[in-house]
Protein backbone atom coordinates (compact mmCIF):
# COMPACT_ATOMS: atom_id res chain seq x y z
CA UNK A 1 0.00 0.00 0.00
CA UNK A 2 1.30 3.37 -1.21
CA UNK A 3 2.21 5.72 1.67
CA UNK A 4 -0.21 9.09 2.90
CA UNK A 5 1.10 12.13 3.32
CA UNK A 6 1.24 13.80 6.74
CA UNK A 7 0.52 17.17 6.08
CA UNK A 8 -0.27 19.33 2.64
CA UNK A 9 1.98 21.51 0.49
CA UNK A 10 1.91 25.28 1.81
CA UNK A 11 3.46 28.05 2.83
CA UNK A 12 5.20 29.00 6.34
CA UNK A 13 2.47 30.80 8.28
CA UNK A 14 2.70 35.01 8.17
CA UNK A 15 0.60 35.63 11.26
CA UNK A 16 -0.22 34.10 14.18
CA UNK A 17 -3.16 33.96 16.81
CA UNK A 18 -4.06 32.00 19.77
CA UNK A 19 -7.20 30.80 21.69
CA UNK A 20 -8.01 29.00 24.16
CA UNK A 21 -10.41 26.67 22.14
CA UNK A 22 -10.51 26.50 18.03
CA UNK A 23 -13.76 25.40 16.50
CA UNK A 24 -13.38 24.24 13.10
CA UNK A 25 -16.89 24.79 11.23
CA UNK A 26 -20.73 26.42 11.59
CA UNK A 27 -23.30 23.82 11.30
CA UNK A 28 -25.30 22.71 13.96
CA UNK A 29 -22.29 21.03 15.69
CA UNK A 30 -19.61 24.05 15.23
CA UNK A 31 -22.14 26.98 16.24
CA UNK A 32 -23.24 24.40 19.40
CA UNK A 33 -19.51 24.02 20.53
CA UNK A 34 -18.60 27.59 20.22
CA UNK A 35 -21.92 29.08 22.20
CA UNK A 36 -21.31 26.23 24.67
CA UNK A 37 -17.83 27.34 25.04
CA UNK A 38 -17.57 30.89 24.78
CA UNK A 39 -19.48 30.69 28.79
CA UNK A 40 -16.79 28.54 30.19
CA UNK A 41 -13.37 29.58 28.69
CA UNK A 42 -11.68 32.58 28.11
CA UNK A 43 -10.94 32.43 24.87
CA UNK A 44 -12.83 30.52 21.61
CA UNK A 45 -11.90 31.04 17.51
CA UNK A 46 -14.27 30.02 15.25
CA UNK A 47 -13.18 29.15 11.65
CA UNK A 48 -15.71 28.11 9.13
CA UNK A 49 -14.53 27.81 5.47
CA UNK A 50 -17.77 30.21 3.85
CA UNK A 51 -19.80 32.78 5.66
CA UNK A 52 -21.13 31.60 9.54
CA UNK A 53 -24.46 30.51 7.65
CA UNK A 54 -22.90 29.11 4.70
CA UNK A 55 -22.47 25.48 7.07
CA UNK A 56 -24.05 21.82 6.05
CA UNK A 57 -26.82 22.23 8.30
CA UNK A 58 -28.67 24.91 5.94
CA UNK A 59 -29.03 21.99 3.51
CA UNK A 60 -30.95 19.67 5.86
CA UNK A 61 -35.20 19.40 5.15
CA UNK A 62 -36.42 16.71 7.18
CA UNK A 63 -35.77 17.88 10.82
CA UNK A 64 -34.76 16.71 14.35
CA UNK A 65 -35.78 13.26 15.56
CA UNK A 66 -36.89 13.86 19.57
CA UNK A 67 -38.60 12.10 22.30
CA UNK A 68 -40.70 14.73 23.12
CA UNK A 69 -44.36 13.13 22.44
CA UNK A 70 -46.02 11.78 25.88
CA UNK A 71 -46.69 8.61 24.36
CA UNK A 72 -42.80 8.22 22.82
CA UNK A 73 -39.99 7.50 25.07
CA UNK A 74 -36.07 7.71 25.02
CA UNK A 75 -36.22 3.38 24.77
CA UNK A 76 -38.49 3.52 21.85
CA UNK A 77 -36.05 5.64 20.09
CA UNK A 78 -33.08 3.84 21.21
CA UNK A 79 -34.29 0.70 20.27
CA UNK A 80 -35.38 2.34 16.36
CA UNK A 81 -31.81 4.08 16.63
CA UNK A 82 -29.88 -0.01 16.78
CA UNK A 83 -32.03 -1.48 14.30
CA UNK A 84 -31.63 0.91 11.74
CA UNK A 85 -27.74 0.83 13.10
CA UNK A 86 -27.40 -2.60 11.94
CA UNK A 87 -25.43 -4.06 14.75
CA UNK A 88 -22.92 -1.77 15.36
CA UNK A 89 -24.02 1.28 16.95
CA UNK A 90 -22.43 1.69 20.52
CA UNK A 91 -25.19 1.66 22.73
CA UNK A 92 -24.02 3.97 25.00
CA UNK A 93 -23.42 6.71 22.79
CA UNK A 94 -26.99 6.08 21.54
CA UNK A 95 -28.29 6.39 24.78
CA UNK A 96 -26.48 9.44 25.22
CA UNK A 97 -28.59 10.60 22.18
CA UNK A 98 -31.72 9.77 22.93
CA UNK A 99 -31.60 10.61 26.94
CA UNK A 100 -30.42 13.99 26.11
CA UNK A 101 -31.78 15.06 22.78
CA UNK A 102 -35.19 15.99 23.96
CA UNK A 103 -33.25 18.88 26.64
CA UNK A 104 -30.68 20.11 23.57
CA UNK A 105 -34.44 20.35 21.34
CA UNK A 106 -35.50 22.59 23.90
CA UNK A 107 -32.86 24.69 24.64
CA UNK A 108 -32.52 25.09 20.78
CA UNK A 109 -35.79 26.13 21.27
CA UNK A 110 -34.55 28.71 23.75
CA UNK A 111 -32.01 29.98 21.93
CA UNK A 112 -34.32 31.19 19.18
CA UNK A 113 -35.62 28.35 16.62
CA UNK A 114 -38.52 28.23 15.65
CA UNK A 115 -40.34 24.89 15.47
CA UNK A 116 -43.57 24.42 13.65
CA UNK A 117 -46.78 24.13 16.07
CA UNK A 118 -50.50 22.63 15.63
CA UNK A 119 -52.79 24.81 16.80
CA UNK A 120 -52.77 24.59 20.61
CA UNK A 121 -49.19 25.96 20.12
CA UNK A 122 -47.42 22.51 20.66
CA UNK A 123 -44.38 21.17 18.27
CA UNK A 124 -45.85 19.01 15.46
CA UNK A 125 -43.99 15.77 14.94
CA UNK A 126 -44.12 14.21 12.01
CA UNK A 127 -42.89 10.12 10.99
CA UNK A 128 -39.57 9.38 8.53
CA UNK A 129 -37.98 6.17 7.41
CA UNK A 130 -37.25 3.82 10.52
CA UNK A 131 -38.89 5.52 13.30
CA UNK A 132 -41.59 3.57 14.49
CA UNK A 133 -43.35 7.19 16.33
CA UNK A 134 -44.17 10.56 15.34
CA UNK A 135 -40.93 12.09 16.83
CA UNK A 136 -39.32 14.17 13.85
CA UNK A 137 -39.49 18.14 14.46
CA UNK A 138 -39.34 20.68 11.40
CA UNK A 139 -39.22 24.36 10.80
CA UNK A 140 -40.74 25.94 8.12
CA UNK A 141 -42.29 22.50 7.03
CA UNK A 142 -38.81 21.41 4.85
CA UNK A 143 -36.37 24.13 5.77
CA UNK A 144 -35.69 22.83 9.78
CA UNK A 145 -31.69 23.23 8.68
CA UNK A 146 -32.13 26.55 7.67
CA UNK A 147 -33.64 27.69 10.87
CA UNK A 148 -31.46 25.90 12.68
CA UNK A 149 -28.39 27.93 11.47
CA UNK A 150 -30.59 30.93 11.54
CA UNK A 151 -31.17 30.82 14.89
CA UNK A 152 -27.65 29.63 16.35
CA UNK A 153 -26.03 32.07 13.61
CA UNK A 154 -28.05 35.02 15.29
CA UNK A 155 -27.48 34.18 18.86
CA UNK A 156 -23.55 33.94 17.73
CA UNK A 157 -24.11 37.18 16.53
CA UNK A 158 -26.00 38.57 18.53
CA UNK A 159 -22.40 37.86 21.39
CA UNK A 160 -19.59 38.70 18.20
CA UNK A 161 -18.70 42.02 20.24
CA UNK A 162 -18.08 39.40 22.99
CA UNK A 163 -13.98 39.89 23.28
CA UNK A 164 -14.07 35.78 24.25
CA UNK A 165 -14.96 35.13 21.00
CA UNK A 166 -13.38 35.40 17.32
CA UNK A 167 -14.94 34.08 14.58
CA UNK A 168 -12.67 34.21 10.93
CA UNK A 169 -14.77 33.67 7.99
CA UNK A 170 -13.90 32.27 4.62
CA UNK A 171 -10.91 30.41 6.36
CA UNK A 172 -10.19 26.64 5.35
CA UNK A 173 -8.34 25.11 8.10
CA UNK A 174 -4.89 23.53 5.80
CA UNK A 175 -3.88 21.00 8.50
CA UNK A 176 -4.13 20.45 12.21
CA UNK A 177 -0.67 21.85 14.32
CA UNK A 178 0.47 18.84 16.50
CA UNK A 179 3.30 19.30 19.24
CA UNK A 180 6.20 16.79 19.98
CA UNK A 181 5.15 12.75 20.16
CA UNK A 182 5.79 11.24 23.90
CA UNK A 183 7.84 8.44 24.24
CA UNK A 184 5.19 6.02 24.17
CA UNK A 185 4.97 6.30 20.45
CA UNK A 186 1.62 8.34 20.56
CA UNK A 187 1.13 11.19 18.00
CA UNK A 188 1.77 14.56 19.74
CA UNK A 189 -1.10 16.13 20.83
CA UNK A 190 -2.67 18.95 18.74
CA UNK A 191 -1.86 22.62 19.83
CA UNK A 192 -3.69 24.65 16.60
CA UNK A 193 -4.16 24.78 12.61
CA UNK A 194 -2.87 26.30 10.10
CA UNK A 195 -5.72 28.24 7.92
CA UNK A 196 -5.76 29.91 4.98
CA UNK A 197 -7.94 33.05 5.09
CA UNK A 198 -9.16 34.36 1.70
CA UNK A 199 -8.65 37.86 1.31
CA UNK A 200 -10.96 38.94 4.07
CA UNK A 201 -10.12 41.49 7.00
CA UNK A 202 -7.17 42.33 8.74
CA UNK A 203 -5.49 38.66 8.14
CA UNK A 204 -5.09 37.45 4.80
CA UNK A 205 -3.11 34.22 3.39
CA UNK A 206 -2.05 31.52 5.88
CA UNK A 207 -1.68 32.04 9.09
CA UNK A 208 -1.27 29.72 12.56
CA UNK A 209 -4.01 29.48 15.22
CA UNK A 210 -2.77 28.21 18.09
CA UNK A 211 -4.73 26.38 21.14
CA UNK A 212 -4.81 24.07 23.95
CA UNK A 213 -7.82 22.06 22.29
CA UNK A 214 -9.26 21.88 18.26
CA UNK A 215 -12.81 20.77 17.72
CA UNK A 216 -13.32 19.92 14.26
CA UNK A 217 -16.92 20.12 13.11
CA UNK A 218 -16.34 20.29 9.15
CA UNK A 219 -18.99 18.28 8.27
CA UNK A 220 -18.61 15.12 5.42
CA UNK A 221 -17.54 13.54 2.54
CA UNK A 222 -19.71 14.32 -0.22
CA UNK A 223 -17.69 15.81 -2.74
CA UNK A 224 -15.86 12.68 -2.62
CA UNK A 225 -18.57 11.14 -5.14
CA UNK A 226 -19.67 11.93 -8.48
CA UNK A 227 -23.18 13.04 -7.27
CA UNK A 228 -23.94 13.73 -3.73
CA UNK A 229 -26.76 15.88 -1.78
CA UNK A 230 -23.79 17.68 -0.15
CA UNK A 231 -22.87 21.04 -1.08
CA UNK A 232 -19.55 21.83 -2.38
CA UNK A 233 -17.69 22.71 0.92
CA UNK A 234 -18.12 19.13 1.95
CA UNK A 235 -14.64 17.66 1.25
CA UNK A 236 -13.53 15.95 4.16
CA UNK A 237 -10.99 18.44 4.99
CA UNK A 238 -11.44 17.56 8.99
CA UNK A 239 -11.14 14.09 8.27
CA UNK A 240 -8.30 14.18 6.02
CA UNK A 241 -6.45 16.77 8.63
CA UNK A 242 -7.56 14.16 11.57
CA UNK A 243 -5.42 11.55 10.01
CA UNK A 244 -2.74 13.53 8.72
CA UNK A 245 -2.32 14.22 12.71
CA UNK A 246 -2.13 10.90 13.50
CA UNK A 247 -5.81 10.34 14.58
CA UNK A 248 -7.78 7.78 14.18
CA UNK A 249 -10.49 7.77 11.67
CA UNK A 250 -13.45 4.80 11.73
CA UNK A 251 -16.30 3.68 9.74
CA UNK A 252 -15.05 5.01 6.85
CA UNK A 253 -16.90 2.48 4.79
CA UNK A 254 -20.50 3.47 6.03
CA UNK A 255 -21.87 5.49 3.19
CA UNK A 256 -25.09 6.16 3.04
CA UNK A 257 -26.68 6.99 -0.16
CA UNK A 258 -30.47 8.71 0.39
CA UNK A 259 -33.36 6.99 -1.80
CA UNK A 260 -34.93 10.15 -3.14
CA UNK A 261 -32.33 12.30 -5.12
CA UNK A 262 -34.03 14.40 -8.01
CA UNK A 263 -32.81 12.52 -11.42
CA UNK A 264 -31.32 14.76 -13.66
CA UNK A 265 -29.58 11.98 -15.91
CA UNK A 266 -26.39 10.26 -16.24
CA UNK A 267 -24.63 13.96 -16.99
CA UNK A 268 -25.29 15.34 -13.63
CA UNK A 269 -22.69 16.20 -11.48
CA UNK A 270 -22.10 17.77 -7.88
CA UNK A 271 -24.76 18.91 -5.38
CA UNK A 272 -28.22 17.14 -6.54
CA UNK A 273 -31.74 18.02 -5.16
CA UNK A 274 -33.13 16.09 -2.49
CA UNK A 275 -36.35 14.91 -1.90
CA UNK A 276 -36.73 14.67 1.69
CA UNK A 277 -38.08 11.45 3.79
CA UNK A 278 -40.44 12.95 4.84
CA UNK A 279 -42.13 13.37 1.75
CA UNK A 280 -42.23 9.54 2.49
CA UNK A 281 -43.54 10.19 5.74
CA UNK A 282 -46.51 12.01 4.63
CA UNK A 283 -47.54 9.24 2.61
CA UNK A 284 -45.66 9.20 -1.03
CA UNK A 285 -45.13 6.03 -2.79
CA UNK A 286 -42.50 5.08 -4.60
CA UNK A 287 -43.24 3.37 -7.76
CA UNK A 288 -41.25 1.45 -10.70
CA UNK A 289 -41.67 1.91 -14.40
CA UNK A 290 -44.92 -0.07 -14.68
CA UNK A 291 -46.24 2.40 -11.82
CA UNK A 292 -46.01 -0.48 -8.78
CA UNK A 293 -45.27 0.03 -5.30
CA UNK A 294 -42.47 -1.88 -5.31
CA UNK A 295 -41.33 -2.00 -1.73
CA UNK A 296 -44.25 -3.39 -0.22
CA UNK A 297 -43.68 -6.88 0.85
CA UNK A 298 -39.50 -6.08 0.60
CA UNK A 299 -39.89 -4.91 4.09
CA UNK A 300 -42.39 -4.17 7.20
CA UNK A 301 -42.38 -0.49 6.76
CA UNK A 302 -42.43 -0.78 3.14
CA UNK A 303 -41.33 3.10 1.66
CA UNK A 304 -40.53 4.12 5.30
CA UNK A 305 -37.78 1.44 5.98
CA UNK A 306 -34.67 2.57 6.84
CA UNK A 307 -32.70 4.03 4.15
CA UNK A 308 -29.97 1.74 3.36
CA UNK A 309 -32.86 -0.79 2.63
CA UNK A 310 -34.69 1.57 0.60
CA UNK A 311 -32.03 2.73 -1.36
CA UNK A 312 -30.65 -0.73 -1.86
CA UNK A 313 -34.01 -1.70 -3.36
CA UNK A 314 -34.41 0.71 -6.07
CA UNK A 315 -31.09 0.02 -7.31
CA UNK A 316 -32.18 -3.53 -7.74
CA UNK A 317 -35.79 -2.90 -8.83
CA UNK A 318 -34.07 -0.30 -11.67
CA UNK A 319 -30.91 -3.02 -12.81
CA UNK A 320 -34.37 -5.45 -13.11
CA UNK A 321 -35.85 -3.27 -15.06
CA UNK A 322 -32.50 -1.78 -16.79
CA UNK A 323 -33.75 2.31 -15.99
CA UNK A 324 -32.07 4.93 -14.71
CA UNK A 325 -34.09 5.45 -12.24
CA UNK A 326 -37.78 4.95 -10.37
CA UNK A 327 -40.28 7.68 -8.95
CA UNK A 328 -41.67 9.14 -5.84
CA UNK A 329 -45.45 9.26 -6.08
CA UNK A 330 -47.35 12.31 -4.20
CA UNK A 331 -50.32 13.11 -5.78
CA UNK A 332 -52.88 11.50 -4.49
CA UNK A 333 -51.62 14.43 -1.31
CA UNK A 334 -53.02 17.07 -2.55
CA UNK A 335 -51.33 20.59 -3.89
CA UNK A 336 -52.38 22.82 -1.12
CA UNK A 337 -51.39 19.81 1.38
CA UNK A 338 -47.85 19.33 -0.54
CA UNK A 339 -47.06 23.51 -1.13
CA UNK A 340 -47.89 24.22 2.69
CA UNK A 341 -45.86 20.94 4.03
CA UNK A 342 -42.82 20.93 1.64
CA UNK A 343 -42.51 24.50 0.29
CA UNK A 344 -39.08 24.58 -0.52
CA UNK A 345 -39.01 21.05 -2.39
CA UNK A 346 -42.24 22.53 -4.25
CA UNK A 347 -40.46 25.31 -5.18
CA UNK A 348 -36.73 23.27 -6.36
CA UNK A 349 -39.21 20.91 -7.94
CA UNK A 350 -40.58 23.79 -10.06
CA UNK A 351 -37.63 24.87 -11.58
CA UNK A 352 -37.30 21.78 -13.28
CA UNK A 353 -41.16 22.18 -14.10
CA UNK A 354 -42.36 19.25 -12.27
CA UNK A 355 -45.61 19.72 -10.11
CA UNK A 356 -45.44 17.73 -6.93
CA UNK A 357 -49.24 17.98 -7.42
CA UNK A 358 -49.31 16.40 -10.94
CA UNK A 359 -46.53 15.03 -11.81
CA UNK A 360 -44.50 11.50 -10.97
CA UNK A 361 -40.72 12.82 -9.60
CA UNK A 362 -38.02 10.23 -10.66
CA UNK A 363 -35.45 9.80 -8.29
CA UNK A 364 -32.25 7.57 -7.85
CA UNK A 365 -29.82 7.03 -4.77
CA UNK A 366 -27.12 9.61 -4.36
CA UNK A 367 -24.37 9.97 -1.49
CA UNK A 368 -25.86 11.59 1.31
CA UNK A 369 -24.58 10.97 5.09
CA UNK A 370 -21.03 9.45 5.81
CA UNK A 371 -21.51 7.76 9.17
CA UNK A 372 -17.52 7.32 9.50
CA UNK A 373 -15.33 9.95 10.43
CA UNK A 374 -12.60 10.58 13.68
CA UNK A 375 -13.21 8.16 16.35
CA UNK A 376 -14.02 9.67 19.37
CA UNK A 377 -15.63 8.96 22.50
CA UNK A 378 -19.09 10.09 24.40
CA UNK A 379 -17.53 13.41 24.68
CA UNK A 380 -15.67 13.66 21.54
CA UNK A 381 -12.32 13.15 22.44
CA UNK A 382 -10.30 11.56 19.48
CA UNK A 383 -7.50 9.33 20.15
CA UNK A 384 -4.81 12.06 19.61
CA UNK A 385 -4.89 14.32 23.06
CA UNK A 386 -6.27 17.56 22.57
CA UNK A 387 -8.18 16.85 19.48
CA UNK A 388 -12.30 16.34 19.30
CA UNK A 389 -14.74 16.02 16.79
CA UNK A 390 -18.29 16.67 16.48
CA UNK A 391 -21.09 16.21 13.99
CA UNK A 392 -20.85 14.48 10.71
CA UNK A 393 -17.30 14.57 11.12
CA UNK A 394 -16.70 12.55 13.90
CA UNK A 395 -17.78 8.66 14.65
CA UNK A 396 -19.63 8.62 17.83
CA UNK A 397 -20.75 5.29 17.27
CA UNK A 398 -24.68 6.64 17.54
CA UNK A 399 -24.98 6.00 13.50
CA UNK A 400 -23.38 2.03 13.42
CA UNK A 401 -23.50 1.14 9.82
CA UNK A 402 -26.30 3.45 8.99
CA UNK A 403 -28.09 6.83 10.30
CA UNK A 404 -31.65 6.83 11.00
CA UNK A 405 -33.35 9.19 10.01
CA UNK A 406 -32.99 12.55 11.37
CA UNK A 407 -30.93 11.81 13.70
CA UNK A 408 -27.89 13.98 12.56
CA UNK A 409 -29.29 17.02 13.62
CA UNK A 410 -29.23 15.71 17.04
CA UNK A 411 -26.28 13.71 17.12
CA UNK A 412 -24.50 17.39 16.50
CA UNK A 413 -26.23 18.92 19.40
CA UNK A 414 -25.70 16.09 22.02
CA UNK A 415 -21.97 15.88 21.81
CA UNK A 416 -21.15 19.27 20.56
CA UNK A 417 -22.78 20.12 23.98
CA UNK A 418 -20.82 17.00 25.29
CA UNK A 419 -17.10 17.90 23.95
CA UNK A 420 -17.42 21.43 25.04
CA UNK A 421 -17.89 20.74 28.22
CA UNK A 422 -15.54 18.18 28.61
CA UNK A 423 -12.77 20.41 27.01
CA UNK A 424 -13.76 23.40 28.83
CA UNK A 425 -12.78 21.63 31.94
CA UNK A 426 -9.82 20.01 31.38
CA UNK A 427 -8.67 23.48 29.76
CA UNK A 428 -9.66 24.61 33.61
CA UNK A 429 -7.65 21.97 35.37
CA UNK A 430 -4.85 22.38 33.54
CA UNK A 431 -4.67 18.95 31.72
CA UNK A 432 -4.98 20.33 28.26
CA UNK A 433 -2.04 23.08 28.11
CA UNK A 434 -0.77 25.29 25.37
CA UNK A 435 2.52 23.62 23.78
CA UNK A 436 4.90 24.40 20.28
CA UNK A 437 4.04 23.03 17.37
CA UNK A 438 6.92 20.89 15.37
CA UNK A 439 7.39 20.05 11.97
CA UNK A 440 5.73 16.73 10.33
CA UNK A 441 8.26 15.61 8.63
CA UNK A 442 8.21 13.58 5.34
CA UNK A 443 6.78 14.54 1.62
CA UNK A 444 3.74 16.62 1.08
CA UNK A 445 0.87 17.07 -1.57
CA UNK A 446 -0.70 18.94 -3.50
CA UNK A 447 -3.38 17.45 -5.87
CA UNK A 448 -4.68 19.80 -9.08
CA UNK A 449 -8.46 20.62 -8.84
CA UNK A 450 -8.69 19.22 -12.28
CA UNK A 451 -8.39 15.64 -10.81
CA UNK A 452 -11.79 16.19 -8.72
CA UNK A 453 -14.09 14.42 -11.34
CA UNK A 454 -12.00 11.47 -11.74
CA UNK A 455 -11.70 10.78 -8.25
CA UNK A 456 -15.03 11.05 -7.83
CA UNK A 457 -15.64 8.85 -10.92
CA UNK A 458 -13.35 6.09 -9.70
CA UNK A 459 -14.95 6.38 -5.85
CA UNK A 460 -18.04 6.02 -7.70
CA UNK A 461 -17.84 3.12 -9.65
CA UNK A 462 -15.82 0.84 -6.77
CA UNK A 463 -17.32 1.93 -3.39
CA UNK A 464 -20.80 2.95 -4.50
CA UNK A 465 -24.28 1.29 -2.96
CA UNK A 466 -22.96 -1.74 -4.46
CA UNK A 467 -19.23 -3.29 -3.97
CA UNK A 468 -16.90 -6.25 -4.77
CA UNK A 469 -13.59 -7.04 -4.49
CA UNK A 470 -12.45 -6.28 -7.85
CA UNK A 471 -14.15 -2.93 -7.97
CA UNK A 472 -12.57 -1.79 -4.96
CA UNK A 473 -9.00 -3.06 -5.83
CA UNK A 474 -9.10 -1.03 -8.81
CA UNK A 475 -10.63 1.65 -7.25
CA UNK A 476 -8.21 2.10 -4.11
CA UNK A 477 -5.28 0.95 -6.83
CA UNK A 478 -6.18 4.36 -8.93
CA UNK A 479 -6.25 6.33 -5.94
CA UNK A 480 -2.85 5.34 -4.48
CA UNK A 481 -1.46 5.94 -7.60
CA UNK A 482 -2.60 9.38 -7.95
CA UNK A 483 -1.69 10.26 -4.53
CA UNK A 484 1.54 9.16 -5.06
CA UNK A 485 1.72 11.33 -8.73
CA UNK A 486 1.35 14.55 -6.40
CA UNK A 487 3.51 13.56 -3.74
CA UNK A 488 6.54 16.17 -3.25
CA UNK A 489 9.40 16.76 -0.66
CA UNK A 490 10.04 20.54 -1.88
CA UNK A 491 6.82 22.23 -0.22
CA UNK A 492 6.05 25.16 -1.89
CA UNK A 493 5.96 28.99 -1.42
CA UNK A 494 2.88 29.77 -4.14
CA UNK A 495 0.06 30.04 -2.37
CA UNK A 496 -2.26 27.00 -3.47
CA UNK A 497 -5.85 27.38 -4.34
CA UNK A 498 -8.23 25.97 -1.93
CA UNK A 499 -9.70 23.85 -4.50
CA UNK A 500 -6.17 22.26 -4.41
CA UNK A 501 -6.23 21.32 -0.80
CA UNK A 502 -9.79 20.35 -0.76
CA UNK A 503 -9.04 17.82 -3.80
CA UNK A 504 -6.30 16.51 -2.02
CA UNK A 505 -8.79 16.03 1.38
CA UNK A 506 -11.05 14.26 -1.25
CA UNK A 507 -8.34 12.14 -2.42
CA UNK A 508 -7.64 11.11 1.23
CA UNK A 509 -11.10 10.51 2.61
CA UNK A 510 -11.63 8.26 -0.50
CA UNK A 511 -8.63 5.83 -0.57
CA UNK A 512 -9.23 5.16 3.46
CA UNK A 513 -13.39 4.67 2.26
CA UNK A 514 -12.25 2.15 -0.51
CA UNK A 515 -9.74 0.17 1.29
CA UNK A 516 -12.20 0.12 3.93
CA UNK A 517 -14.68 -1.20 1.95
CA UNK A 518 -12.25 -3.78 0.37
CA UNK A 519 -11.04 -5.32 3.83
CA UNK A 520 -14.95 -5.31 5.47
CA UNK A 521 -15.99 -8.82 3.44
CA UNK A 522 -19.58 -8.74 4.68
CA UNK A 523 -22.32 -6.61 4.00
CA UNK A 524 -24.25 -4.14 6.40
CA UNK A 525 -26.08 -1.41 6.13
CA UNK A 526 -24.18 1.64 4.15
CA UNK A 527 -21.84 -1.08 3.37
CA UNK A 528 -23.17 -3.50 0.87
CA UNK A 529 -20.55 -6.41 -0.95
CA UNK A 530 -22.16 -8.40 -3.97
CA UNK A 531 -19.40 -11.17 -3.16
CA UNK A 532 -20.05 -10.87 0.48
CA UNK A 533 -23.76 -10.31 0.64
CA UNK A 534 -24.48 -11.72 3.72
CA UNK A 535 -23.81 -9.98 7.65
CA UNK A 536 -21.40 -11.84 9.34
CA UNK A 537 -21.11 -11.96 13.49
CA UNK A 538 -16.88 -11.98 13.02
CA UNK A 539 -17.96 -8.55 11.50
CA UNK A 540 -19.35 -6.68 14.63
CA UNK A 541 -16.25 -3.98 15.14
CA UNK A 542 -15.27 -1.09 14.06
CA UNK A 543 -12.55 -0.61 11.36
CA UNK A 544 -10.29 2.06 12.87
CA UNK A 545 -7.48 3.65 10.05
CA UNK A 546 -4.78 5.19 11.54
CA UNK A 547 -1.02 6.27 9.51
CA UNK A 548 2.09 4.68 11.50
CA UNK A 549 5.54 6.86 11.30
CA UNK A 550 5.99 6.70 7.88
CA UNK A 551 2.79 7.22 6.17
CA UNK A 552 1.60 3.77 6.01
CA UNK A 553 -2.00 3.13 6.42
CA UNK A 554 -2.96 0.50 9.49
CA UNK A 555 -6.68 -1.11 9.77
CA UNK A 556 -6.99 -2.07 12.84
CA UNK A 557 -10.25 -3.48 14.33
CA UNK A 558 -11.59 -1.65 17.34
CA UNK A 559 -14.26 -2.75 19.96
CA UNK A 560 -17.46 -0.56 19.79
CA UNK A 561 -17.67 0.47 22.82
CA UNK A 562 -14.68 2.63 23.65
CA UNK A 563 -13.62 3.12 27.42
Amino acid sequence: MTRFVQKLSAPTPGWTTSADVIVVGSGVAGLTAALELRRQVDSVLVVTKGLLSSGNTVWAQGGIAAALHPEDTPAEHFDDTLEAGAGLCSESAVRALVTEGPDRVRKLVRRGAHFDTDPSGGLTLTREGGHHRDRIVHAGGDATGAEISRALVARLEAVRADPRIEVIENAMVVDLLTAAPGGDGRPGPVCGVTLHVIGQGTRDGVGAALAKAVVIATGGIGQAYRSSTNPASATGDGVAAGLRAGAAIADMEFVQFHPTVLWQGVAARGQQPLISEAVRGEGAHLLNAAGERFMLGRHELAELAPRDVVSRNIVRMMEEEGSDNVFLDCRHLGGDFLRGRFPTIWERLAEFDIDMATDLIPVAPAQHFHSGGILTELNGRSTVRGLYAVGEAACSGVHGANRLASNSLLEGLVFATRAAADAAGLVADGTLTGADPVERTGPTSLVPATMRPRIQSVTHRGAGPFRDAAGLRRAADILAATRVKFHTTNGTTVMPQAAEWETTNVLGAASVIAEAALARQESRGGHQRTDFPDTSDAWRVRLAATLDPDGQLELMRVPLELG
